[in-house]
């Protein structure tokens, strides 16, 4: 790498504080004669100050007042607009440019600090072949800003090497801009010794670029805190790509603080990335308006990852138009991701064909999501020899859910032994749920032992039913205390059969320690719509005498289909009057193979004299059961035929 382009790995180019060369200022006030020529290091000093630039800075000329009255005499227009104030200026600038030239020029022959000032002035203007001679005269007077500066011209013209020798003669004699750059020569050209040697040089003396690529080098040979000593050193002298750098490692490192300040900093001078980062941390601590503020100039910057995070942002708020916006942004800079994200909103408003041309996008940037969505797409709509050719394109290039789906549809097919390895390759990429799919492969096949470690391995992942697995498995062992555990493991994940296994479990101990852990995941079970926590939720409720509370969880646990709620709920009912509603509820658990709801039918119907009807429902509580209400069937069924013949 050049020293003009002077960044490491992960630098902004367009930074204008980055890889820069080191020329002075040219300044105010120059010698009158060859008498009164700038000699000495505090002169040398005032020569440098302009630090790491690419170029020299123009001379500052006095600006008189605005008189009323133009160049010529006359007086300005009304309205000006500020043009000609600028051509006035302008034209003055170049004259005092001019004169000054003149001066130096005069100087020059006779005073090697003019022949200094001269030739970066002309080096400057774009005139190198002029500038030469008068920096090589006050390069070998000993001049270090003549020899820094002919260094710069010297590799502008690809002569390194003799630029480099410039250079040294130059940080030798003190000169930080000369100590960078040679510092950025000899790291590009492997000599890291010596580069930290120089850079070091540089940095000591309070050289912004010096103390960013001092930094840079000690942060690649992964000295991280001395580099952060100088990241720091740079960026708190306003060098944003040292702040970002700063704030990077801040982040990762094991304390994971502190990030925040120098992205801000960073982000504040315009740069995207830590712009970027700062958003995503506001937006972890739910600060999601400021983050949507910080993502927006960073896309509007050029960071496609922005834009595609803004995207998310907006879609979560609910807007789903002005997500689609940025992730086409985003998407057409070449981010898969944001691609992606496009084909499921257009999936999700039923517009499959822009759904597939998105992750066909998605898939030509690189990302093999784009395949797998592909997969999906092609098997939700019935079209299973493209989802596999999909799905097998993700799963080749190491997509370990797309492994795991073609696992899947193999299975399905009934290819077990082709599912069986792609199902492994998933699981050792880290898909949880091709792990979960190994346990029910072997389990299913009797290998208890597997098919356990692979539920093991899936619930040490975070999969629920992995760990309910586990748990019934613990329980038939009789280990409750084992399987306790993990089905608290898999409740705690949102498994509401773990819940309500749990809540059994612990009500079974009949321990008053329990109770309340009891009715907490019987709710929990119950408020995820679990049928039978539903209704253990109303018993218990009942036998606290909450009869309101107990109605409410058996109708919902009835209108869910649960023929013991809705038997319960005709019990409540009926002992609170309403009789004619019980008879529904009885009827609609009897129609569900209810043995005690029919029973209770039957005999209703026999009280009220409607022994057809009570012989009917007698009938089919004894085929129900259970064996209780099978005699009691069958005894009422008896009588009633004696009653029928009688």
């Amino acid at each position: 790498m050049s020293v003009v382009a002077g960044g490491g790995a992960g630098v902004d180019q367009d930074d204008p504080q980055v890889g820069r060369l080191p020329l002075q200022r040219v300044p105010d006030e120059v010698p009158n004669g060859p008498d009164e020529g700038i000699r000495g290091a505090a002169a040398e000093a005032e020569q440098e100050a302009a630090g790491l630039r690419p170029e020299l800075s123009r001379p500052e000329p006095s600006r008189p007042e605005r008189s009323p009255y133009d160049a010529t005499g006359t007086e300005a227009a009304a309205g000006d607009d500020g043009a000609d104030r600028h051509s006035f200026e302008s034209a003055l600038e170049a004259q005092e440019e001019a004169a000054l030239e003149a001066r130096l020029r005069l100087a020059a022959e006779e005073d090697p600090g003019a022949s200094s000032l001269l030739g970066a002035m002309l080096l400057r203007r774009g005139d190198p072949d002029d500038a030469e001679p008068y920096l090589r005269r006050a390069a070998a007077s000993g001049i270090r800003a003549g020899a820094n500066n002919l260094g710069v011209l010297l590799h502008q013209r690809g002569h390194r090497e003799e630029a480099a020798q410039w250079w040294r003669a130059a940080a030798v004699a003190g000169s930080a801009p000369a100590a960078h750059a040679l510092g950025l020569h000899l790291r590009d050209h492997g000599d890291e010794p010596g580069s930290e040697y120089w850079l070091h040089q540089a940095a000591e003396q309070g050289h912004t670029g010096g103390a960013y690529a001092l930094a840079d080098l000690l942060e690649h040979r992964r000295e991280t805190v001395r580099a952060e000593r100088w990241f720091r050193a740079a960026a708190e002298t306003g060098h944003r790509e040292a702040a970002y750098r700063l704030g990077r490692l801040k982040e990762t490192s094991k304390e994971g603080e502190g990030a925040e300040q120098w992205y801000r900093q960073a982000a504040a001078r315009g740069h995207a990335r830590a712009a970027l980062r700062l958003g995503v941390q506001l937006e972890r601590r739910g600060e999601r308006e400021e983050a949507a503020r910080w993502y927006r100039q960073s896309a509007q910057g050029g960071e496609p990852r922005a834009a595609c995070a803004l995207g998310f942002l907006l879609r979560d708020g609910g807007d789903e138009v002005a997500a689609a916006d940025w992730w086409r942004e985003a998407a057409e800079a070449g981010d898969g991701n944001a691609a992606n994200a496009l084909g499921a909103l257009h999936a999700s408003w039923g517009e499959t064909d822009m759904a597939e041309q998105w992750y066909r996008v998605a898939l030509e940037a690189g990302d093999h999501n784009g395949a797998f969505n592909l997969g999906l797409l092609c098997a939700a709509e019935g079209r299973e020899a493209q989802a596999e050719q999909w799905y097998r394109r993700a799963a080749y290039a190491g997509h370990r859910e797309a492994s795991n789906a073609l696992a899947v549809m193999l299975l399905q097919r009934g290819d077990t032994p082709g599912a069986e390895p792609w199902f492994s390759k998933a699981a050792e990429a880290g898909s949880v749920d091709a792990a979960f799919n190994l346990g029910i492969l072997h389990a299913g096949r009797g290998e208890q032992h597997d098919a356990q470690e692979w539920y093991a391995r899936a619930a040490g992942q975070g999969h629920a039913e992995a760990a309910l697995q586990l748990a019934v498995a613990k329980e038939r062992r009789g280990d409750v205390s084992a399987a306790a555990t993990r089905y608290r493991q898999a409740a705690e994940r949102g498994s509401a059969e773990a819940a309500f296994r749990l809540a059994v479990l612990l009500e079974r101990a009949a321990e008053e320690r329990f109770d309340e852990e009891v009715d907490r995941w019987y709710a929990v079970a119950a408020e995820a719509g679990h049928g039978r926590a539903q209704v253990r939720v109303g018993v218990r409720a009942a036998e606290r005498g909450d009869t309101v509370a107990a109605e409410q969880w058996y109708r919902r646990a009835a209108e869910g289909g649960s023929r013991s709620a809705a038997f319960n709920l005709g019990l409540l009912l009926a002992r609170e009057g309403s009789e004619s509603e019980a008879m529904l509820w009885y009827t609609r658990a009897a129609d569900a193979g209810h043995g005690r709801a029919a029973l209770r039918l039957g005999l209703v119907a026999a009280r009220r004299g409607e022994l057809a009807q009570a012989h009917r429902w007698c009938e089919r509580a004894a085929e129900y059961g259970p064996g209780g209400v099978t005699e009691r069937a069958v005894r009422l069924i008896e009588a009633l035929r004696a009653d029928l013949t009688a």
